[in-house]
This record gives C-alpha cells, sequence and structure tokens, in this order.
C-alpha cells in the first residue's frame, strides 16, 4: 500500500473528512503492522468552530500541533482519560484537523483486541466486538496512541494512510457528538460516515 501523500491533507478540512472514509490507516509498532479502515470522521476548523480547540485563533502548548504542517498527528487527551487522534490539514499556520472517529479491523484484530482489552479477539464478548472501534478513545487505545505521538508525521514510516479505493455503501452527513457547549457550531454538518 502506498502512503497518501502531504498533498492529501493540504487541502479544504472538509473535504479532506469525507475523502478519510475507507482509507487504511497503518499502525506499525513494536514489529507488528495494525491496519484499520477509517469508517467515520468529524472536521474541526478554528477560524469558525467554536468546537475546536484553536478557535478564534487560541494558541497553547496543547493546541499548537493544530498549526502544523499538514499531515502531523494531533493527538490529545481528554476527560483526563481518552486519547484522541487527528490528522491536521490545510496550510501550515492555519488551525484544522479531521478527527478519527470510527474504524474496523482490516489486519493485526488480535493486537488489536488485546490493546484495547487485554485478550484476544476470539475471547470478546458479542459487546465487546460490536463496540470494539466505534469511538475516538477506543481507536486510540487499540492502536495504543496515546500523547506521546503527538506531532508525528502521517507519511513516516510508524502511522500513515493509504488509499482504500471508493468506499462501498453511502455517505451519511450529520452534526458531529459531544459538542453541545459550542454554539452555533453544534449544528454544523461536519460529521462523515459510512
Amino acid at each position: 500500500m502506498k502512503t497518501l501523500p502531504r498533498a492529501f491533507y493540504d487541502r479544504d478540512t472538509l473535504e479532506v473528512a469525507r475523502d478519510l472514509l475507507g482509507k487504511y490507516l497503518v499502525r506499525r509498532i513494536d514489529g507488528a503492522e495494525l491496519v484499520v479502515r477509517i469508517t467515520e470522521t468529524e472536521a474541526y476548523i478554528g477560524a469558525v468552530d467554536r468546537a475546536c480547540h484553536a478557535y478564534g485563533g487560541r494558541r497553547t502548548a496543547r493546541t499548537e500541533t493544530l498549526y502544523a504542517k499538514p499531515g502531523t498527528a494531533y493527538v490529545y487527551l481528554i476527560y483526563g482519560m481518552y486519547h484522541c487522534l487527528n490528522f491536521v490539514t490545510e496550510p501550515e499556520g492555519t488551525a484544522a484537523a479531521v478527527l478519527l472517529r470510527g474504524v474496523e479491523a482490516v489486519e493485526g484484530t488480535d493486537l488489536l483486541a488485546r490493546n484495547r482489552f487485554g485478550q484476544s479477539w476470539e475471547q470478546l464478548t458479542a459487546y465487546q466486538r460490536k463496540n470494539f472501534l466505534n469511538g475516538p478513545g477506543k481507536v486510540c487505545k487499540a492502536l495504543s496512541l496515546t500523547r506521546a505521538h503527538n506531532g508525528l508525521d502521517l507519511t513516516g514510516g510508524e502511522l500513515f494512510l493509504c488509499d482504500g479505493g471508493t468506499p462501498q455503501g453511502e455517505i451519511h452527513v450529520g452534526k458531529r457528538i459531544g459538542i453541545d457547549y459550542a454554539g452555533e457550531a453544534v449544528d454544523f454538518p461536519w460529521r462523515f460516515w459510512l
């Protein structure tokens, strides 16, 4: 699989969020290769989006990665316990990114399950399988991604994306999840899923 170039991310954030659906995310860790297919994303654009950490040009130690070059991983911690992976988009200096909300396992399913639940795929309950990779914190735990991976180059060899062809199934568009505090941005149709 060929790694997506930086130019893929250096575009309008909403286009990237939609175009990420069906792409493969590859994580190399300890000699193993974990591969997942992206099924759900959300766009965040600092200039106009109260739900974005960098809304209105806010620059802090936490948000600085949002201003990095496109194709950079922005990983942050929420609620003091869950990590979230975002893909920085648009030109460097513009605070915008796409949150990875959901994926499905393609390769390395047992290791993904061990990272997430401490047991093999075969040992998981029906409930655990159904809710395996359907949330940003779940995805990061399964891929063993933490704040230590913040700023990672997505065109490198540790964490990268590859083209998965045209996504199968209908692409849905709707409101983002868990941003009730964000004023008018609550209604932005910036969530995309298969």
